[in-house]
């Protein structure tokens, strides 16, 4: 069984104070006044059976902080098994296409991250479908942040999944990942999103796996659509591979939702074959 963590989180200046107080709660085991080290996040997805991981670049400046995507890039070339996501704010770059394209085709990244609550941008304003237009030349990815979260300076309201309704209908051939399923009020939204729309995923990071049935209760149908994420380092990561195995649904369910569904996203033709 593959196993793919499809939403890490890694530093290169210090965060924010709130979310390394937010994090030091759940993970203290990490020092996060000093930029990560490839080595120890490659132990602990050693230590949880994971052999892929999805890092994500961060321009976030108002909420949580700068994670350059020249340091992401250089940091996912010290192993095959990181995969790099790009971030590119639409209120801060004055050509985020271009921008998409400088990380894809010179800094070999594999996907695009956005986070329209922190970024304060809804995601179906026509200004930034240049972006979606480029991510589809591009033939990768886009996973947007949705749902609520409790660090300073976030703006809820554009956070709402049904946004990427608008997206999903005028950019059929972009694969859009839901990170966090709607977390909090709109897991019903999101659900549906992902049952209507061919490329539109559930991703799971930062939900309770004992609360993923109540939350879905279809999930095991839902399982072609749902794709694991930890959230990384705000999680205890082989506990939270563990809690998944356990859930009361299928052995194929769980492999699809582990690893499969992502390994078909980022175009993986088994696991040593990027």
């Amino acid at each position: 069984m593959v196993t793919i963590d499809f939403h890490m989180h890694i530093y290169e200046e210090p965060w924010h104070s709130w979310v390394i107080e937010f994090l030091e709660k759940i993970n203290p085991s990490l020092d996060y006044t000093k930029p990560v080290k490839p080595e120890y996040l490659l132990r602990d997805m050693d230590e949880a059976g994971i052999e892929y991981g999805v890092i994500f670049a961060e321009s976030t400046p108002q909420v949580t902080g700068i994670v350059s995507n020249e340091f992401v890039s250089n940091f996912c070339s010290k192993s095959d098994r990181l995969i790099p996501f790009a971030s590119v704010n639409p209120n801060l770059s004055p050509d985020p296409a271009g921008d998409l394209e400088y990380c894809v085709k010179e800094l070999g990244m594999r996907g695009l991250k956005l986070l329209p609550s922190y970024m304060y941008f809804y995601p179906n304003e026509k200004r930034v479908y240049s972006l979606y237009e480029k991510a589809v030349e591009l033939k990768i990815p886009v996973i947007f942040h949705t749902g609520t979260s409790v660090f300073k300076n976030v703006r809820q309201k554009y956070a709402d999944p049904l946004y990427l309704d608008d997206v999903a209908v005028d950019f059929p051939e972009l694969k859009i990942i839901m990170a966090h399923s709607g977390r909090g009020w709109w897991y019903d939204t999101a659900s549906m999103l992902a049952r209507i729309h061919e490329n539109v995923y559930l991703e799971i990071s930062g939900l309770p796996p004992k609360k993923l049935l109540d939350y879905f209760p279809n999930l095991d149908n839902l399982s072609d659509k749902v794709i694991f994420g930890s959230d990384w380092p705000g999680c205890r990561l082989e506990k939270l591979v563990e809690d998944i195995k356990n859930l009361s649904i299928s052995e194929e369910a769980i492999r699809k939702i582990l690893g499969e569904n992502a390994a078909k996203i980022l175009g993986l033709k088994n696991t040593k074959d990027f």
